[in-house]
């Protein structure tokens, strides 16, 4: 049993690995060093303090109970804390760490019989001319979040730009417009929101409630220098245009922070570059352990190396080790990338790859949404869903689950089931399919969102349902005057009907009641067989009726929207 343990990095990992260790075994001497001021802090809350709904600093460095996580807490608890401190240098032929304090600048030098690597990741700042500008940050410090928050209650910010459309730049943008009605625009390099993350489907719903809510979106766009007057930033100028933006924040995402590992000659990833462990959590050193946003380990679906930058997983590799270095002998086998984020009216949250993802890691992706109650219909309250299942064509296996929804709660439950499953080894659409849930009205329906979104899948994988994504059903739509498409409407006939009057001769009404009543074979027989037939409905559940009955009828050149007019509308989409 490790007689010093050094560990560097105390926010998430370091803390976690050290406590865990002091408990079991408490007469080790453990010293935990770290640049900061602040240590120990819910990285993750920041953008809930910046928009108020967590109303202190501190409040995202306490326990459960109430207490700090300053350095008097852990020193308090036996643990040598300290803060404002840089190491420089790890010296693993002589089992010593160097460090400089950050103000004074006095050395130390620290031996070790193990050491521990929590040093999390850095931002990624692209190298834009004035981003050393004042009110320009990534706001992932307590100290940078505490400054943005100030500004914007201080009426200073009129005007802000978040720079990244993934789950920090989103979340902040929300913050700004929500609580402090900051005119916000987010620009995002990628053709899409929260690219990697979700499939083009899902991120228009996510765009439509930004936008819907006053937040400006420009994708497929680029920051090309920031400008400023008085050392202060007053605009953002891209390549299409130009924003005010009395506040700047980068959100573009974060590099595993593994300097000082690759100095030290540990064994780094060569494309995530992140330190590479084994299942207890070690290096290539056996006597050094790494975990949290600074290591790579395997994502249980790819099986290749991955970056998991999540306070959740930090915390259970830190567990891990602290239980190793006790002289227990627990694992973590790797990650399914299990994440959630709340926008404004809607949440969205999801595990495993999307589509694009699961291609480029050599699989036959198929991806199916579906719209189904998240209870059951007949309760009085109950809120609509989506879920986006992605699999192989080939093998059946589940590659990844997405979701959005207006309940946050019901949907995350979704998730973590699949997630559950998914963690644990393979898992097969006909797993999904048979997955027990917890049943009662004020719940879900008798076949839960997870069977459904299955079912759905076998019946593509099968042939009897053929699908269209929302966007291609869209782009039918928009060009029906030369594609010769025949788009079927199958909701009840007030609904049909009316979108069928604004549309004479292109849009056509035929419920699904008008398919078992007296004259159906007449409304069969005018019918066109010669040309393809889109097929739409509120969710998707009508329309699979009527491509069936058609199919039998002798029509062969069907497809139908999945999601029907439900995701069209969370979408944006109008007709």
């Amino acid at each position: 049993m490790a007689k010093h343990v050094v560990v560097i990095g105390a926010v998430a990992l370091g803390p976690k690995a050290a406590s865990r260790l002091k408990r079991l075994a408490p007469d080790t001497e453990i010293t935990m060093i770290d640049q900061a001021n602040f240590i120990s802090f819910g990285g993750c809350g920041i953008p809930y303090f910046v928009s108020g709904e967590v109303n202190s600093v501190d409040a995202l460095r306490s326990t459960n109970y109430g207490a700090i996580r300053d350095p008097r807490y852990f020193i308090d608890r036996g643990i040598n804390m300290l803060n404002e401190t840089r190491v420089t240098a790890i010296d693993r032929a002589a089992h010593t760490v160097s460090t400089e304090h950050v103000r004074t600048g006095e050395k130390k030098t620290f031996s070790y019989d193990k050491l521990v690597l929590g040093t999390g990741s850095i931002p990624k700042m692209p190298p834009v001319e004035g981003r050393d500008l004042g009110n320009v940050t990534s706001a992932t410090k307590l100290e940078a979040a505490q400054l943005v928050r100030d500004a914007c209650a201080s009426g200073k910010v009129a005007s802000a730009v978040v720079v990244g459309g993934g789950f920090i730049g989103l979340e902040m943008a929300v913050a700004l417009a929500d609580m402090w009605g900051v005119k916000t625009s987010v620009v995002e390099f990628m053709d899409q929101l929260m690219p990697g993350v979700l499939s083009p489907v899902l991120a228009d719903m996510v765009r439509h409630d930004l936008e819907s809510n006053g937040v400006s979106v420009y994708t497929s766009e680029k920051v090309m220098r920031l400008e400023g007057k008085d050392g202060m930033v007053t605009r953002a100028v891209t390549d299409k245009r130009t924003l005010d933006a009395d506040l700047v924040i980068f959100a573009t995402g974060f590099a595993p922070n593994s300097a000082l590992a690759q100095a030290a000659g540990l064994d780094i990833d060569p494309v995530t570059k992140g330190i590479l462990v084994n299942d207890h959590m070690q290096t290539s050193d056996p006597d050094i352990y790494a975990g949290g946003d600074c290591v790579a380990v395997p994502n249980l679906i790819s099986g290749k190396p991955a970056c998991f930058q999540l306070g959740s997983i930090a915390n259970r590799q830190g567990r891990v080790i602290g239980t190793n270095l006790a002289g227990g002998d627990a694992t973590f086998k790797g990650a399914v990338g299990t994440w959630a984020v709340k926008l404004f009216k809607i949440s969205a949250c999801g595990v495993g790859l999307t589509p694009a993802r699961a291609e480029s890691a050599g699989f036959a992706p198929l991806a199916v949404n579906v719209e189904q109650l998240d209870r059951a219909h007949f309760y009085p309250e109950k809120e609509m869903m989506t879920l986006e299942l992605v699999v192989d064509k080939n093998t059946r296996q589940m590659l990844g689950l997405q979701g959005v929804c207006t309940a946050g709660d019901a949907l995350k439950a979704r998730i973590d089931a699949a997630a559950t499953m998914l963690q644990f080894g393979p898992r097969t659409l006909d797993d999904l399919s048979n997955a027990e849930a917890a049943y009662a009205p004020p719940f879900s329906g008798a076949l839960d969102t997870l069977n459904v979104v299955a079912n759905v899948a076998d019946n593509v994988l099968a042939g009897r349902l053929v699908p269209l994504s929302s966007r291609e059903f869209s782009n039918l739509w928009k060009e029906r005057d030369v594609n010769h498409v025949y788009f079927v409407d199958s909701r009840p006939a007030a609904a049909s009907e009316k979108t069928a009057a604004a549309y004479p001769g292109q849009w056509h009404a035929l419920p699904l009641e008008a398919l078992f009543a007296d004259d159906a074979a007449e409304k069969l027989a005018a019918l066109p067989k010669d040309r393809p037939m889109a097929l739409i409905c509120n969710t998707g559940l009508r329309s699979y009726e009527v491509m069936l009955k058609l199919r039998r009828a002798g029509f062969d050149n069907l497809s139908m929207a999945l999601g029907g007019m439900q995701t069209m509308i969370k979408r944006g989409e109008t007709f």
